[in-house]
């Protein structure tokens, strides 16, 4: 372990603006609790007691009242929440509000790149979804149904995402960016049933197809029976008429479209329909279908998957009483986020922020911002615009996006009224100092805090957050959010501080996944068998003098680029299939703009000679199989990776060597001689 360097002075503390009021202040208030760390010791010590006060709280509503808060008869890797109870998720999204205020309020404001803008209230989004679910449900899908979203963040994404959670279904979000192998290889292991997606996209002024990935994907997974496409650019496409649909045809409860021309078309700019609710209007097609689910609280409600270091992508298992609950708890006690405000988190759905923004901010009444585009087109001024024009009061970012924007210098965001702005937040990957204090200093003004925001996937939010009554240092973290017992511990599981050690959670949370699908010997391999009952996330983090936490990157090989979590052995099995290569390593090493870049390493077949058109087809290769975004940076022809005597590669050795760092004990290895070779190439490039 290394010692603790990182740190600095506090650079804001909370005032009375930003106290007052809070949900942290209101929640306290309530139970005679007077500072946050009363809170969370409180919070851990009685992680029940916590949940069902939160739970009352949010006034999250059930069908059937849970019997029990927290039951751990199965050991803490496997406990079951609100047991009993009977919810759907989406009747506390959407139903709650109406009859209230809140059913004229906006929902969703939706942005195009081409800036056209779109508003749903509460109200019409429940319409929507109503008329969504009512499709579904024509199509023959119901409870347990695998639904795939490989689609842009537009409001159709947001629709089809809360209707398969009405009628029962299992959300299957899928990253916009992601070639046809990466999407074929999530909707086979879900067994999908159908799959949203668009004719295509407009990126920097240029249409750019996507239903022929989404095509191609479909025809590799035999279990997709529907494809829902709805119309952006126009485009031309491929049409299967047995398989294929329009999503205007989907919600007007239309027959299949013969051909592309169909009955679709983009939808007006005006938002929905007339009919405000799935039950009026032209009813008599929506009337007495059963597209309401009441559902267990226990009961699947997302496949989220997440790249691990080994094997096929780790399908995470999402419940309704999970990771909704979660993300609405992390955005009320961490974020702060209240009716008045208006979210904007850059984000894609196929990320665990997408859904997490969807359910949070639905959750607790907000307003929340799609934006569909890129963050610097037509001029790099493009987000401080979107801030000014919709009013945003909290904004969610990560370093790799402050990076890149802030190489344009200040006044891009000068130009433009940034006064609504009550919170700055960012996800994804560790900061350095330098962005994260333009950020703090040139778009805060050094009036909002930035909260910090750390967790997972497999967490359904945070493990450690920045909050509004806590003071702030630059990259750090608050603590960890209220209800987890988060530690940071040495190599023998110790509590250490003032010093980088392993990030554990020593009591389960209600977020936590309920497993991986299909795979529960992997989830507990992954997480749990380490330290008796301790969770080990695999990150590095370490704890100040002052109490202030950080998160320090990955402490296995899992690689973060642009914040976007993935897999080597993703990676190595896209390079394998090929048939120069016998075997790959794939690496993550920093980079300036990104915070890691993909490097990889192969060896080829005897005979097989290295060029430079070989890696080039291999780097064409992963960005089409895994989406261009996630392209190496670089490849390399080695002829040995350096393994161990069961044959295991050892990427941290790769990692090392290729960065010139110390690689530590060799004593492992078969093949010591590789990590010179390695060095030589990193010297000679």
């Amino acid at each position: 372990m290394a010692e603790f360097e990182f740190g600095g002075e506090i650079v804001w503390r909370p005032t009375p603006e930003y106290v007052e009021g809070s949900h942290l202040q209101r929640f306290m208030q309530q139970h005679g609790i007077a500072t946050w760390e009363e809170l969370h010791r409180r919070s851990v010590a009685d992680v029940a007691w916590f949940t069902d006060a939160m739970l009352r709280y949010l006034d999250i509503r059930f069908d059937v009242p849970y019997s029990q808060v927290l039951d751990l008869s199965r050991g803490k890797p496997w406990p079951r929440w609100c047991v009993g109870g009977q919810m759907n998720i989406v009747a506390n999204c959407l139903d709650k509000w109406l009859g209230t205020p809140r059913e004229h309020a906006i929902a969703l404001r939706f942005e195009s790149e081409d800036g056209q803008v779109q508003t749903l209230t509460y109200r019409e989004l429940h319409a929507q979804v109503e008329h969504t679910a009512a499709g579904l449900r024509r199509l023959g899908l119901g409870k347990g149904d695998a639904v795939g979203l490989f689609m842009p963040m537009i409001p159709e994404i947001a629709i089809a995402l809360l209707a398969i959670a009405r009628i029962g279904g299992v959300i299957l979000p899928l990253f916009s960016g992601y070639g046809a192998g990466a999407v074929t290889a999530r909707l086979a292991d879900a067994e999908a049933k159908a799959l949203f997606t668009v004719d295509g996209v407009l990126r920097r002024g240029r249409p750019v197809p996507m239903k022929p990935v989404a095509d191609e994907a479909a025809d590799q997974a035999p279990s997709v029976q529907h494809v829902i496409v709805a119309r952006r650019t126009g485009q031309d496409v491929a049409w299967n008429p047995a398989r294929d649909i329009w999503w205007d045809d989907l919600i007007g409860g239309r027959a299949r479209s013969a051909h592309p021309g169909g009955a679709g078309g983009a939808r007006s700019e005006t938002g929905p329909s007339d009919r405000t609710t799935g039950r009026s209007g032209d009813s008599d097609q929506f009337t007495n279908l059963p597209i309401f689910q009441s559902t267990s609280t226990e009961d699947l409600l997302m496949l989220l998957y997440t790249s691990g270091t080994t094997g096929r992508p780790k399908g995470a298992l999402h419940t309704h009483c999970g990771f909704p609950l979660k993300a609405a708890m992390d955005m009320a006690l961490g974020l702060d986020l209240r009716q008045e405000d208006v979210l904007y988190w850059m984000t894609d759905m196929g990320w665990m922020m997408g859904p997490w923004e969807v359910f949070g901010a639905l959750l607790l009444g907000s307003t929340m911002v799609f934006y569909d585009g890129a963050p610097d087109y037509p001029d790099v001024d493009r987000l401080w615009r979107l801030v000014e024009q919709h009013k945003i009061t909290a904004l969610g970012v990560s370093p790799t996006l402050i990076r890149s924007l802030m190489q344009h210098g200040d006044d891009p965001v000068r130009k433009h009224d940034l006064s609504s702005l009550r919170l700055l937040a960012s996800t994804g990957e560790p900061w350095n100092p330098a962005p994260w204090l333009w950020l703090f200093e040139t778009v805060g003004g050094g009036r909002c805090p930035i909260i910090n925001y750390s967790g997972g996937t497999e967490i359904s939010g945070g493990i450690v957050m920045g909050n509004v009554m806590l003071p702030l240092k630059p990259c750090a973290f608050s603590g960890p959010n209220v209800g987890m017992a988060a530690d940071v511990v040495d190599e023998a599981g110790n509590s250490v501080r003032d010093q980088v050690g392993e990030l554990v959670v020593r009591q389960p949370w209600i977020g936590m996944t309920r497993g991986f699908w299909r795979d529960p010997e992997r989830y507990i391999e992954t997480y749990w068998s380490r330290w008796p009952d301790v969770w080990v996330h695999g990150d590095w983090a370490a704890v100040d003098a002052d109490g202030l936490w950080y998160i320090l990157g990955r402490s296995d090989d899992t690689i973060k680029v642009a914040g976007k979590r993935l897999g080597p052995a993703e990676v190595e099995t896209v390079l394998v299939h090929h048939p120069a290569v016998v075997e790959a390593g794939a690496i993550g090493v920093p980079d300036e703009l990104k915070g890691q870049a993909l490097v990889v390493f192969c060896v080829l077949a005897s005979g097989v000679k290295p060029s430079d058109a070989l890696a080039a087809e291999l780097r064409g290769r992963i960005a089409e199989e895994l989406g261009k975004p996630l392209a190496p940076k670089a490849v390399y022809f080695v002829p040995d990776l350096p393994k161990t005597r069961n044959a295991k590669v050892m990427r941290r050795v790769l990692r090392a060597a290729y960065l010139g760092e110390p690689a530590g004990d060799l004593s492992a290895l078969v093949n010591p001689e590789v990590v010179e070779q390695i060095r030589t190439i990193r010297a000679e490039d």
